[in-house]
């Protein structure tokens, strides 16, 4: 496992996530609207999948094999947008058109109009019970491929996310995989004021799921997180990736405003020459 970890080129997917950011900063700018908060606490977690992990195919969206990914947190889809676009889904320039009316980047996930998405997410709730589904379609098939599902924190307040997480390990459902992301944050603000998770690893063990607890933002966990997981049998496993929303930018670091908050051009302009690594 550790031979296997260092063979992947940290410093190609530290870049990877720090232009993704970039980019997804323009597109917010161009939309007026948006969220980047939690785009930017996911973005080292999608580009760990869409750059080394998955097995998936931009010529081939539908290619059977493929590993399955849901967004469930589909107010998120800044940053997989950026990630589909970067891996060949579809022109690059296209991400300007973000929430603009014909586009098929709306505002969330739209599996309809876009190659590369599984399921129309932003329902929050709803995607954990869909990857269940998409799991035990591929047990009941004798199939190789995984299902990833990426959850948010205020998603998990759901009572339909428990109803899964409980239903999940009665199948056996080792093949699927859901990464939180943590960053204790929400729209109405800090998750510990609105509605408390903790103790998150101890309920989602007494749920009977195999847990990890990582920092979301190192690749090295990450990958270590997700080779135990494929050897961890007879469990589905549940990573609780611990993140910062806004990752990368300092003043949107932390910041609840900014979950649902396009910047304006000087805001974009300062953010890209952070992430740039320029002075100000």
């Amino acid at each position: 496992m550790a031979q296997a970890i260092q063979s992947v080129n940290i410093p190609r997917l530290e870049k990877i996530a720090r232009e993704l950011r970039v980019d997804v900063i323009r597109m917010l700018e161009a939309a007026g609207s948006g969220h980047p908060g939690g785009s930017f606490s996911e973005m080292e977690i999608l580009v760990a999948l869409y750059f080394h992990r998955l097995r998936h195919d931009p010529k081939n969206p539908a290619w059977e094999g493929r590993d399955r990914l849901i967004l469930s947190k589909g107010h998120g889809c800044p940053g997989l947008y950026a990630c589909l676009a970067r891996a060949g889904y579809f022109p690059h320039e296209e991400l300007a058109s973000l929430r603009k009316i014909g586009s098929r980047l709306q505002g969330h996930p739209d599996r309809l109009r876009l190659p590369g998405i599984e399921v129309s997410t932003g329902s929050l709730g709803q995607g954990l019970s869909m990857a269940i589904g998409m799991a035990l379609a591929a047990k009941l098939d004798g199939a190789s491929w995984r299902t990833y599902c990426i959850l948010g924190d205020g998603e998990i307040q759901e009572g339909q996310i428990w109803e899964a997480a409980m239903a999940a390990p009665k199948f056996n459902l080792d093949n699927l995989t859901v990464i939180l992301d943590h960053n204790n944050g929400q729209i109405d603000g800090p998750v510990e004021e609105i509605m408390p998770l903790a103790p998150l690893p101890e309920k989602w063990k007494a749920f009977n799921w195999h847990v990890q607890c990582i920092d979301g933002h190192d690749f090295k966990e990450i990958f270590a997180a997700l080779e135990t997981a494929d050897a961890v049998q007879g469990k589905p496993h549940a990573i609780l990736a611990k993140t910062v929303k806004g990752k990368g930018v300092s003043f949107m670091e932390h910041q609840i405003e900014w979950h649902g908050k396009a910047p304006n051009r000087e805001q974009a302009e300062k953010a890209v020459a952070e992430l740039a690594g320029k002075p100000d």
